[in-house]
């Protein structure tokens, strides 16, 4: 994906105010070889780009200047409450570096398992994306995760995904975690009627029949 970033001279909290107020955003591009830079971008342009999964995990171009280069997106921060993006962080990329990034998960064939088709299971998705170390090059826009193959309460591991090639996961200490899982849906057991009671409602009939005082004539 592309977009247009252009220089920015002025830093500080007034000048970034006044760029929001004109309807751009403020960035900044770092690592590589360069100096950090900053940028200022079309803030429509990004909120509509912001909508897209491949904005977000995808190496990008970006032109400034005539020139472009490659970057990849590394943090947004939106207003609290109003629909704005306040300021954007980019990575330059380097072709012979590898780099950490999350890439997400897409899940297919959940509805042909025996899980979901014949033994009525509910699927949990845990994970829906991973964080994985790899070349620029071998960078996916995502991981295909074939869920066909799901039986019964059964789990599906981060081992049991075939990254790409080139993909490295990162666990960070966290083992070998689950993705997705099986589970049987919760039925709700009917309340089977308190001791007793289906005999004291006739009996208490019949106690109040004879203690009905006969009419008069």
């Amino acid at each position: 994906m592309k977009f247009v970033a252009y220089e920015r001279a002025k830093q500080g909290t007034g000048a970034s105010r006044r760029l929001r107020i004109s309807g751009k955003t403020p960035g900044i591009v770092y690592g590589g070889e360069g100096q950090p830079q900053l940028i200022e971008l079309d803030h429509n342009a990004l909120w509509h780009a912001l909508k897209k999964e491949a904005f977000h995990s995808s190496i990008l171009e970006m032109e400034m200047g005539g020139a472009t280069s490659k970057v990849l997106l590394r943090d947004v921060q939106y207003h609290p409450f109003r629909p704005l993006v306040q300021h954007v962080d980019f990575q330059r990329v380097d072709a012979r570096t590898r780099m950490t990034v999350k890439v997400p998960l897409h899940f297919k064939g959940e509805e042909e398992s025996t899980a979901v088709k014949l033994d009525h299971n509910l699927v949990n998705h845990v994970m829906t994306e991973l964080e994985v170390s790899c070349l620029p090059a071998d960078l996916p826009e995502f991981i295909e995760v074939d869920l066909s193959g799901l039986t019964k309460n059964a789990t599906l591991h981060v081992s049991d995904i075939k990254l790409p090639k080139g993909l490295k996961y990162i666990s960070h200490g966290r083992g070998n975690p689950v993705v997705v899982s099986a589970v049987a849906p919760l039925v709700a057991e009917e309340a089977a009627p308190a001791e007793g009671t289906a005999e004291a409602a006739p009996a208490a009939a019949k106690t109040d029949a004879k203690a009905a005082p006969a009419k008069k004539k």
